[in-house]
């Protein structure tokens, strides 16, 4: 029963991922696949193709939890293999993730640009002695805030004419 459960909240998790209107009573193939394949449920023997196959004898864009364990029998009975090693496999998991697709780029001309040691000149005044930055302070020159260019020589002579 608790493993029922615990697959239940999985499927929960992958029917609300990626889908902003999602209530997490239905789930689609795209949604299936991911689930498949972050669980590392796909092999030789298991292809989204089969998914897509199975998932189409219900005749509808998404189907509920039941129809998933159904889902599950089906696919599992087509290429003979254990319908509880798959749902096992859904269980473990873990939630949906994004498979690093934001992470940072760490390459060798985007550290040297990102390096603020090596700034020079005004540029080094924006950030602190351990590389974060100044905000407003480090951009703007706040003592003179008379509207006047630096180095103009003609500071406050135009009504003297």
């Amino acid at each position: 029963m608790a493993q029922s459960i615990k697959l239940d909240q999985q499927f929960i998790n992958f029917a609300k991922f990626g889908d902003t209107k999602a209530d997490g009573k239905t789930i689609t193939l795209t949604q299936v696949d991911k689930w498949f394949k972050q669980a590392q449920v796909f092999d030789k023997k298991l292809t989204q193709t089969d998914t897509g196959i199975a998932f189409n004898k219900f005749k509808s864009k998404t189907i509920t939890f039941p129809n998933l364990l159904t889902f599950i029998e089906d696919l599992a009975g087509q290429k003979k293999m254990e319908p509880d090693e798959i749902k096992s496999k859904l269980m473990e998991c873990g939630p949906p993730g994004t498979n690093k697709a934001t992470a940072a780029v760490h390459t060798g001309a985007v550290d040297r640009l990102t390096d603020t040691s090596k700034y020079t000149g005004a540029h080094k005044e924006r950030f602190d002695a351990s590389g974060h930055g100044k905000g407003k302070e480090g951009r703007d020159d706040l003592a003179d805030d008379s509207g006047y260019v630096g180095g103009y020589k003609n500071k406050d002579t135009y009504d003297k004419k």
